[in-house]
């Protein structure tokens, strides 16, 4: 049994349709989704170009997850509560 990570573009409705989408796969024992990362942990027996092809299907991008993307995300939601949380006038 294996972990996929994935990064998934996709907003809070969309994890409804990346979890009833992937259930169709067969292999996959659990999914688990962080729609704030817009990443997709996958364990099982499968075939990562399956899980991408399924996904790809339902009109969801998706790629293999890089390290790189969770300092993006950092990145994006600090500068977003920084730019709300400070007023210069």
């Amino acid at each position: 049994m294996e972990s996929t990570e994935l990064k998934v573009e996709m907003v809070a409705l969309h994890e409804k349709r990346v979890r009833k989408c992937l259930s169709k796969v067969k292999g996959i024992e659990r999914v688990e989704v962080e729609a704030s990362l817009q990443k997709v942990v996958v364990t099982g027996c499968v075939n990562r170009s399956k899980i991408l092809k399924a996904l790809r299907r339902v009109g969801l991008r998706a790629e293999p997850w890089a390290p790189h993307n969770e300092l993006l995300s950092a990145y994006a939601t600090t500068s977003l509560m920084f730019n709300n949380s400070y007023s210069f006038f």
